[in-house]
């Protein structure tokens, strides 16, 4: 056993481009597989204990006004584990080029729901004190004990900042999380009368926790049907997964699940292939060593198990090195891009040393199998008949040599190409899969890029506006008002909470209303056409449409959950389909919901200006009106196109280098191994005075010849792949675009060609060496 040890050392180190080549190819499992699985187990368990450590609230219900005896009378509603009240307000801060917006809350005197996570200073006792956003207040250069000046309608206010921290409900402001626009702040209940301009302390909010076991959305009914007894101004009511804040996270959480699982696997199954292929070859060509092992009376077993030990060899340091890349590259970008979109304070993102362990044995196993499948055959032989070489195949004439003239007309060179390739079809087939893997996984990973640029993209084409109005609950914008002048064109629109029953499931969505003549809305078919809306049915999102089977011409239930709907049910029909990449919604005309018995409030206003210069004085006209409650132009469309790309490009650009790099390592190994068995036929070449530049060129060339044919047969395959991979990523709130592009096939398969290339130009050192006399040898 020691000599076979022996014997191993010797091949690996004359093979160490080939042993290099096959742990670059493990390692790229093991870097995604360690990376995503640590950032979504990580994500997904800190959240978890997060939001029940802070007790984030099921229910969030607005009033114009509720007292805190209206407060604890609610709470004896069936159902209510704890509720608080308190005061929500917008205040804003500007400066002389833009403007910062701030949601606070005062923050209840024995506070048990969405309590802050201090940081840094205390929690505000007085009616001067608040506690402030740590992320803000670094985007601002805040401290504790500084002061902080803030706009509350026509009044201004200036409080001291008592601490710093952060809350559960708020670990998502934005679209794009953008600290410097956007913030939170706490206020003690003793400065509620100074910011509500009344006397007392009565609230606008209420927190609602629900006990084990109670539906929130049912929950929420008992809490409307009470308020409606109470007589109180009930205005609005919000549950836990319709928060803005709690359906980002969880939307993430989802979606990197979904990747840690379907990467990995892509790349694992790739790994197998690149890895059985090779093995089985790298057996075949040691048949002669095989021969003499046993002529030594080496027991079979211990032949198989010496070669099982190479791809074991191969997987741990391949493995290791992935584990080590994702712990040193991997990890530092999640943790950066992870701070980037949430406010998580004391997140951390550690690698586990045991998520080397899948990669070691399951690229072991693998290539055990190949070993095993290979050999199994050859061990059966006689040690006289393993040592002598295969007998030379029967060659037949090819198609092309019966074409009278045609033969004759074509080189020596392209004739041996020809002849080998068709001598040799088994080992041409597997030196072809390995290729044809290699090209549909750069296809796949090209694919994925360019779909995360059109999703980003999508965002700009769709919306057309220059300026979106959202007004407050209860506020619609007054279109038969006087507009300015400056104003080109605009059009109202409601957003309207619903839920999608279909087959027996319930599915938060959003239904958009607004006039079929809206051009500032734009929609798009299948085929990246555009669609209009009609006053005959719903447009269904092509996400929702997939995932539940829904075809035009269908009829679905739609659910409206908002209080002021009172959960009216309707069945529309689908007038027709539409792609939206990025926060897919239904849409609908005013008309068609009147059809239904539906009244229409529209919500917001969308406006076109007829120049930019014109474009801060329309804005400054909508601030002044109370009733408006957020403002959004192109400018936040743009930045949230770019934060598309910038939080999830990190991914998709390592899955490309490490298509590459697996490409590479399939091209490189099977070229090696074709090199080594056809050592004896190419030092002939060398003794019948053949230039070292010719065998260079006859190898090139049928690799070349072998990646061609490669390239062609993986098209229609990577095709499937690909919309299998984007159909595993999508769900119905995340719609990715599932069509190759011209332009996307014909870059990998450039990348494949360059490969192909970059492979034969390290591999002509192995060409080089071959020893003329060794390789002549033979047992006869």
């Amino acid at each position: 056993m020691n000599k076979l040890w022996v014997k191993s050392i010797r091949d690996i180190w004359q093979a160490k481009g080939q042993f290099v080549a096959f742990a670059l190819v493990i390692a790229v499992g093991a870097f995604f597989y360690a990376g995503l699985v640590t950032y979504s187990n990580n994500l997904s368990a800190y959240t978890k204990g997060y939001f029940e450590e802070h007790h984030l609230g099921d229910l969030y219900v607005s009033y114009d006004r509720i007292s805190q005896a209206d407060v604890a009378t609610l709470g004896t509603v069936e159902g209510i584990s704890r509720i608080e009240g308190r005061y929500t307000l917008d205040a804003t801060q500007a400066w002389g080029d833009y403007k910062a917006s701030l949601v606070v809350h005062s923050l209840p005197a024995k506070n048990a729901i969405n309590t802050p996570a201090l940081i840094e200073g205390h929690l505000p006792s007085t009616s001067h004190e608040i506690l402030l956003d740590s992320h803000y207040a670094e985007a601002h250069q805040y401290h504790v004990g500084d002061e902080l000046r803030m706009s509350v309608g026509d009044n201004s206010f200036t409080w001291t900042i008592s601490g710093l921290g952060e809350n559960v409900e708020h670990t998502k402001l934005s679209d794009t999380q953008d600290h410097l626009l956007y913030g939170a702040a706490y206020l003690a209940e003793a400065a509620i009368p100074s910011v509500s301009g009344s006397e007392d302390s009565a609230y606008n909010e209420v927190m609602i926790l629900a006990k084990d076991g109670y539906d929130p959305n049912e929950l929420g009914q008992a809490v409307e049907a009470a308020s409606a007894r109470m007589n109180l101004p009930y205005l609005d009511l919000t549950t836990k997964d319709r928060t803005f804040n709690y359906a980002q996270i969880s939307e993430t959480i989802y979606n990197n699940k979904l990747m840690s699982r379907v990467i990995p696997l892509v790349l694992f199954i790739i790994e197998a292939i690149i890895l059985f292929l090779a093995m089985s070859r790298i057996i075949d060509s040691q048949r002669k060593q095989v021969g003499i092992m046993k002529a030594l009376g080496v027991r079979n077993r211990s032949i198989m198990l010496h070669y099982m030990g190479y791809p074991v060899l191969v997987s741990i340091v391949g493995s290791i090195a992935g584990w080590a890349l994702a712990a040193a590259l991997f990890i530092p970008m999640i943790r950066e891009s992870n701070a980037r979109a949430y406010s998580l304070p004391g997140i951390t993102f550690s690698l586990p040393l045991y998520s080397v362990i899948p990669p070691i044995l399951l690229s072991a196993a693998f290539g055990m199998l190949a070993c095993y499948f290979s050999s199994r055959s050859l061990l059966k032989e006689h040690a006289a008949q393993a040592m002598r070489p295969k007998p030379p195949k029967k060659m037949k004439k090819l198609v092309i040599e019966r074409i009278p003239g045609l033969w004759r007309s074509i080189s020596y060179s392209y004739k041996l190409i020809l002849r080998n390739i068709f001598l040799n079809k088994q080992k041409a087939l597997a030196s072809s899969i390995g290729v044809v893997v290699s090209t549909v996984l750069l296809i796949t990973a090209f694919g994925t890029q360019m779909a995360l640029l059109k999703v980003a993209n999508q965002v700009e084409e769709v919306y057309s506006y220059d300026l979106r109005i959202d007004y407050k609950t209860g506020f619609s914008p007054d279109t038969t008002g006087e507009l300015p002048p400056s104003i080109a064109s605009s059009y109202d629109l409601s957003s309207n909470p619903v839920a999608l029953l279909q087959d027996d499931t319930k599915e938060n969505a959003t239904l958009i209303v607004t006039e079929p003549g809206n051009r500032l809305i734009h929609y798009y078919g299948a085929d990246d056409h555009e669609i209009a809306l009609s006053n005959d049915g719903v447009l269904v999102p092509q996400s929702y449409a997939d995932h539940y089977h829904i075809a035009v011409g269908d009829r679905i239930k739609l659910k409206f959950t908002s209080p002021a709907m009172n959960d009216q049910t309707v069945e529309m029909r689908v007038a027709s389909l539409s792609s939206q990449y990025s926060n897919p919604s239904f849409y609908a005309t005013p008309a068609y919901l009147k059809s239904l018995g539906i009244d229409y409030h529209p919500t917001s206003l969308l406006v076109q200006v007829d120049n930019a210069e014109a474009l801060e004085s329309v804005r400054s006209f909508f601030e002044r009106n109370p009733n408006v409650d957020t403002i959004a132009d192109q400018q936040d469309l743009q930045k949230s196109a770019q934060y598309i790309l910038k939080q999830n490009s990190f991914v998709f650009i390592m899955f490309i280098v490490s298509a590459v790099i697996l490409s590479f390592g399939a091209i490189y190994t099977i070229s090696s191994i074709n090199i080594y068995e056809r050592s004896r036929e190419l030092a002939t070449l060398k003794v019948l005075g053949y230039q070292r530049g010719k065998i260079y060129r006859l190898i090139f060339l049928e690799n070349i010849m072998l990646t061609v044919f490669a390239a062609i047969v993986a098209l229609p395959i990577s095709s499937y792949v690909y919309s299998v991979i984007i159909q595993a990523l999508s769900s119905t709130h995340q719609q990715i675009p599932n069509q190759l592009s011209i332009p996307v096939i014909l870059i990998a398969v450039a990348v494949a060609f360059l490969l192909t290339t970059l492979s034969n130009l390290l591999l002509r050192g192995k060409v080089s060496n071959i020893n003329m006399i060794e390789s002549l040898k033979s047992v006869e």
